[in-house]
């Protein structure tokens, strides 16, 4: 259990902003109002980029490990999108990680993108559209995104236990972690080549499927996103971030030509560091690297830090490709979770908190407030909500009213409470039952081989035989801890 405090001792706006603290090279956070307001902030429209969003809430994409062998949606797959159309959110960035290609999964159940899957990724978007137009009688105002993706060094596509990298760059601390090497599994220049293709046509029967823009995933430790460390990587791809980015500017060059009016996203690690690994009593502490650490994005020396230097060159990069639309996020899950996702309970393979969550949270809102700041024109939808629980409508109408985003992202709350946007704008009362608690067991139950679902909160999964097991395996961590 975390030594710091929970959410739920938080009874006042300003003990919250006392928690809510920005690193030092960042300017302070907007203080948080004791109430939302249904016709506040989080409720105006926006145009942008051509595209109208009813309001400034987004779903980010959740995956529920829960597809056929092939690639397909199941009902479990509907249910989700479906909820999601239901949410009231007027953007639904990228949905789903969706692989451009079967070894590109990272998990036997992740969806595929393909000529023989086309159909039914058109008529689950289409489940999800009639069910958003069902519950608020419009569409006109939104905007739906797939997300595409390779995993990278995280790649599973045949086993959940077993991995399949195609690795960027040679990462020991990595590799000592998960018994790989990537210097054997080393995607060459013409590896690169040929994803960029795949990248293309995935794009194109999004386009077909009737999405209204794809996201080119460069995040969370993810084949792309390991591309932007990629600082001594020989070849086209690596060195300078021109040549880093060549991916993204190759990706998007094919998609302008073959799917013309499609547009294009980036879910992107804004900053990352050091790995982090369980130490005493299960704390997390950074990884020891006596060579030291040059392979994270937007860090500082050794992995320690925020730097966002690079990142705002990307950003330049990205506005000079004409991608309007920026999703930010932090780190990995799979090796600095407390970055990435604060979370007062850790999954099974994570650590305790080795801070407040809450600050957490504060460091990727300031990080993206800094960037929207030096890039206003681009959209920027904000991550890492979820931990916030009862105060994450007070936050975000603080945070958007601010201009420190456009956009509240919402990812693990959405699970348990999808309809949380919809009430807030209603003027409802919050469902306090259904609110995220941070408890982790949708991460664990896919570390462990099963589905991803709010086992504590939804119903519909708290009857299943995997929710006790899910259970036993928080409760043996709290033992150990």
């Amino acid at each position: 259990m975390s030594e710091y405090r929970s959410m739920g001792s938080v009874k006042t706006s300003a003990e919250l902003s006392e928690r809510l603290i920005a690193p030092a090279e960042f300017a302070p956070l907007p203080r948080v109002p004791e109430k939302a307001h249904p016709q506040g902030p989080l409720s105006q429209s926006l145009i942008h980029d051509g595209r109208t969003f009813g309001n400034r809430f987004a779903i980010l994409p959740m995956e529920g490990w829960d597809a056929t062998s092939d690639g397909k949606p199941t009902d479990l797959t509907t249910r989700r999108w479906k909820r999601f159309g239901a949410s009231g959110a007027k953007m639904i960035w990228g949905t789903e990680a969706v692989a451009v290609r079967h070894d590109g999964r990272a998990n036997p159940n992740q969806l595929i993108i393909s000529d023989a899957n086309l159909s039914a990724l058109a008529d689950l978007r289409q489940v999800m559209v009639d069910e958003h137009h069902r519950s608020f009688g419009k569409t006109d105002d939104l905007v739906v995104g797939l997300q595409l993706t390779h995993s990278g060094r995280f790649a599973r596509p045949h086993r959940k236990d077993r991995f399949e990298p195609l690795c960027i760059v040679e990462n020991p601390v990595l590799d000592a972690r998960y018994g790989i090497s990537s210097a054997q599994t080393k995607a060459t220049d013409d590896d690169l080549d040929r994803l960029i293709e795949d990248f293309i046509r995935g794009a194109v029967l999004a386009q077909k499927a009737g999405f209204d823009f794809v996201d080119l995933k460069h995040c969370h430790g993810y084949l792309g996103h390991e591309l932007l460390g990629a600082r001594h990587r020989p070849g086209k791809f690596g060195g300078s971030l021109e040549n880093r980015m060549r991916f993204l500017a190759e990706i998007t060059a094919g998609v302008r030509s073959k799917a013309p009016g499609l547009k294009i996203g980036v879910r992107l690690s804004i900053f990352d560091c050091v790995p982090y690994r369980p130490g005493k009593d299960n704390v997390g502490i950074p990884e020891e690297t006596p060579g030291g650490y040059d392979l994270a994005f937007g860090s500082g020396p050794n992995g320690t830090g925020i730097d966002l230097s690079e990142t705002l060159e990307f950003l330049q990069g990205c506005v000079q490709l004409g991608i309007r639309w920026i999703c930010t996020t932090a780190g990995s899950p799979y090796y600095t979770p407390h970055i990435q996702r604060p979370a007062q309970f850790p999954p099974s393979d994570g650590y305790l908190p080795p801070e407040d969550p809450c600050l957490g949270v504060a460091r990727q809102i300031a990080a993206t407030g800094w960037l929207k700041a030096r890039r206003p024109e681009l959209l920027f939808v904000g991550s890492g909500y979820s931990y916030l629980q009862d105060w994450l409508p007070q936050v975000g109408e603080a945070v958007v009213g601010a201009g420190l985003a456009d956009m509240v992202g919402l990812g693990r709350m959405v699970l348990a409470y999808p309809e949380l946007p919809a009430d807030l704008l209603a003027g409802k009362p919050l469902d306090r039952k259904r609110i995220c608690r941070t408890f982790s067991d949708c991460t664990t139950g896919p570390r462990k081989g099963m589905i991803s679902g709010c086992f504590p909160l939804d119903p519909f999964y708290k009857v299943m035989p995997e929710a006790e097991i899910v259970r036993s395996y928080r409760t043996a961590s709290a033992k150990a801890d």
